[in-house]
């Protein structure tokens, strides 16, 4: 592994407009605020109220989690660099700001994928959903979905911290993005591009597939439930989940499966919105979705209310 301990990269950002940039911090600050706030209390609650002991609300809250780490990586390093001007970033902080953006953003597309099967279970098999979904089985898919992560980040980071960057070290981003810093390196890049496209797309027709599969039986299975009440309800567990999947593979399908290389700026945006706007949809579109954590929400309220008073 060569030494690149010395280098020091500059991200151009989204804008050098004064007033712009003053918009965008107070945007990113309020959205990562809430970001971590409502993620936050989605862990807390499905930790500390009994009704949400469930699978689901197990996979939920590790979501939270995975959200919690990947915008915290990338929204108050681009934060500092808006408030103080200072666009330098080390290559050992690049390095681990892209390690864990590729990490934690496969191992959402994993758990998305084992979400859909609990639910492809809870619905298509009821009888037996705590036998499939146990703790022990919940537990151990969680932790492949971070396995499978580290499997996917680390050949294509190994040899890519070994490869020769081109100086000026510019990088077109607000932050350590793969697509950006391949631009800068002076070697030969076709055998890890290609490794990493097949990294990436293994990951999002496995894991799509995987949806896919689950949510055509579910179809299947509710269609045929004999009250237009028993089929609205089966619905209503999936709805939050596939607003969820939609958004993340839609956004993921329009920077990298697509790249346009006129769009630059336009992938930066999406960029922008992946990291800090859809992390924070995710706590709201389940709390508004979900019937049980609105009212472990109101109880936790509740709570707090009369210990105060006492």
């Amino acid at each position: 592994m060569k030494n690149h301990s010395s280098i020091t990269f500059i991200l151009l950002g989204l804008t050098d407009d004064p007033l712009l940039q003053v918009s965008l911090s107070v945007f990113l600050f309020l959205t990562y605020i809430f970001t971590v706030a409502g993620n936050l209390i989605i862990v807390l609650l499905t930790l500390v109220d009994p009704h949400l002991k469930t699978p689901m609300y197990f996979f939920i809250w590790n979501f939270s989690i995975l959200e919690i780490i990947f915008t915290t990586v990338c929204v108050p390093r681009f934060l500092y660099s808006l408030t103080t001007g200072d666009r330098r970033i080390t290559f050992n902080a690049c390095a681990v700001q892209l390690f864990f953006v590729i990490l934690t953003g496969a191992a959402e597309f994993f758990l998305l994928a084992a979400m859909s099967y609990d639910r492809y279970v809870a619905i298509c098999k009821p009888l037996h959903f705590t036998t499939i979904m146990s703790d022990r089985v919940c537990t151990i898919l969680v932790l492949l979905c971070w396995l499978i992560g580290l499997i996917v980040i680390l050949p294509p980071l190994s040899l890519g911290v070994q490869l020769d960057f081109c100086n000026p070290y510019l990088i077109d981003h607000f932050a350590c993005d793969a697509s950006p810093l391949l631009k800068i390196i002076c070697s030969d890049t076709q055998f890890i591009e290609e490794l990493a496209l097949l990294m990436a797309v293994l990951t999002l027709i496995f894991t799509l597939v995987c949806v896919i599969v689950s949510y055509t039986y579910i179809i299947k299975t509710i269609l045929r439930l004999p009250s237009a009440q028993q089929r609205k309800k089966a619905f209503s567990t999936c709805s939050s989940h596939m607003i969820v999947v939609s958004i993340t593979y839609g956004s993921c399908i329009f920077i990298y499966i697509k790249p346009a290389k006129e769009c630059v700026a336009m992938n930066k945006v999406v960029s922008l919105l992946n990291t800090s706007v859809i992390p924070l949809m995710n706590p709201f579109i389940y709390t508004l979705w979900i019937k049980q954590v609105k009212q472990a929400f109101k109880d936790s309220i509740k709570k707090m209310a009369f210990l105060s008073k006492n």
